[in-house]
């Protein structure tokens, strides 16, 4: 798409489709006062429409003069006004055919159709937000629970964008520190090196505790993806239905009952899970089957992690524990079944066969253990984060803060290894362009086009 001009006046539906008590069109641009005037009459004279104040009137078809709804005008005289611009909102009721009139009378004196985020793309390109805000905006309105608004807010706000201003500001004391000592080799400005790797690394573990932060916020906005896996009949579609709280997938005695892949939400506390019941790992003769366990791997592969269910009436753990070894760079958690039908820990599966890695004795049939399993699900996958910490929703942001992480860790190896000044500045400069993109400092139009793409088209 490119950079849309910012000459034009735009105009949207800010409200969900569909009818409801009131709706919003919402115009940006030089000319949004004077095209809503063609068509609002105010109910009490005015010269002027005052900035920032309700305004309430008629909304008119020009030609006939004939009224077709009340609305309430709000003007945001620019630069104080979401975008950065003249901003009108006009408040009617809710018809799908009262808005779209509005905004076909928009058009019809010059305004534009807005694209997808637009008007939130130009308080980015108008200076009011950066690309953190801009992101945490659209994670707001498409929030499904209060704990994933709070935090979205929280970025909004400027939060998490003052956290990063705060790592490049510091890299930049650095890089000024290493300039000096190049630039000026007479005048002994020694560089206390110590000094420098104590403030990378207390850099480094800011920029650490921001990419931990991800699973927890990927889990809160879009839900992590777990696998259940394991081998036939070990009782995966019975954890599947227990974790669910509803019979979803079909239940049988006989081995190899699930040939395809299930795939439900469900939410733990303030985190959402994506559970895939995959078809169980074996021998088969059948066709249909292996491409069951094929697809059953792929998407194992893929997940963000597993459920190993091992029958624990029964187990052989070498096997178990080989089948597992295929996915050792997953987080798992082995979930011991069918303990309802042993009544005590069976021997055949010590805790040294798992890794050290966390497994829980539950009876998915009977429900035992259920509930603490959920909880070690959501404390692994989705861990809570602190009243004052910052978490990040995208994998773009988490992506970019490696890439300044890796950068800063390079430098303080070179620092520590007695390397040139000139070299440690050059990864300094590595962090630095990561931080610059993370923030839309340094932006492409393809990052801009993707991040806006996901927008409502009147926000």
């Amino acid at each position: 798409m490119g950079i849309p001009s910012l000459e034009e006046t735009i105009v949207a539906v800010s409200t969900p489709p569909g009818a409801g008590g009131i709706g919003v069109v919402r115009l940006s641009g030089d000319r949004s006062l004077e095209i809503v005037r063609t068509f609002f009459r105010p109910r009490r004279a005015l010269r002027k429409i005052p900035a920032r104040r309700a305004v309430f009137g008629l909304l008119r078809e020009p030609d006939s003069g004939a009224p077709f709804d009340e609305a309430i005008l709000t003007y945001f005289q620019g630069p104080a006004s979401y975008t950065g611009e003249d901003v009108v909102e006009v408040s009617c009721h809710g018809s799908p055919a009262v808005l779209e009139a509005v905004v076909r009378l928009a058009v019809r004196q010059g305004a534009r159709l807005a694209h997808p985020g637009e008007f939130t793309r130009r308080a980015f390109l108008r200076g009011r937000i950066d690309i953190l805000q801009a992101e945490a905006v659209n994670d707001l309105v498409r929030a499904e629970s209060f704990e994933t608004a709070r935090l979205a807010f929280r970025t909004v706000e400027g939060r998490l964008s003052r956290r990063v201003a705060g790592l490049r500001d510091g890299a930049v004391r650095i890089i000024a520190g290493l300039e000096a000592a190049i630039e000026f080799p007479d005048e002994d400005l020694s560089l206390d090196r110590e000094r420098l790797a104590a403030e990378m690394e207390e850099t480094s573990a800011v920029l650490e505790k921001l990419i931990e932060s991800y699973e927890a916020g990927r889990a809160m906005a879009r839900g992590a993806n777990l696998a259940i896996l394991g081998r036939r009949n070990v009782g995966k579609s019975t954890l599947f239905n227990a974790l669910l709280g509803e019979p979803r997938a079909i239940v049988t005695p006989r081995p190899g009952t699930t040939r395809d892949y299930l795939r439900e939400k469900i939410k733990i506390g303030e985190a959402s899970f994506h559970l895939i019941d995959t078809a169980g790992i074996g021998l088969s003769g059948s066709e249909v089957e292996r491409e069951g366990m094929r697809r059953g791997r792929k998407l194992a592969s893929q997940a963000d992690g597993i459920l190993f269910v091992i029958d624990g009436s029964k187990g052989d753990p070498a096997r178990d524990a080989a089948l597992a070894e295929r996915y050792r760079d997953k987080k798992i958690i082995f979930v011991v079944n069918k303990i309802d039908k042993i009544g005590r820990r069976p021997r055949s599966l010590p805790a040294d066969r798992f890794s050290g890695r966390p497994s829980l004795e539950v009876s998915a049939l009977k429900g035992t253990n259920i509930e603490r399993l959920r909880h070690l699900i959501h404390e692994m996958f989705a861990p809570k984060s602190g009243p004052d910490e910052e978490v990040i929703f995208h994998l773009r942001d988490k992506v970019l803060l490696e890439e300044a992480l890796a950068g800063l860790r390079r430098a303080k190896r070179m620092l520590e290894n007695g390397h040139s000044e000139e070299v440690v500045a050059e990864e300094i400069r590595v962090m630095l362009g990561a931080v610059g993109r993370l923030t839309g400092e340094i932006r492409t139009d393809e990052v801009m086009d993707r991040i806006f793409s996901r927008f409502c088209v009147g926000k």
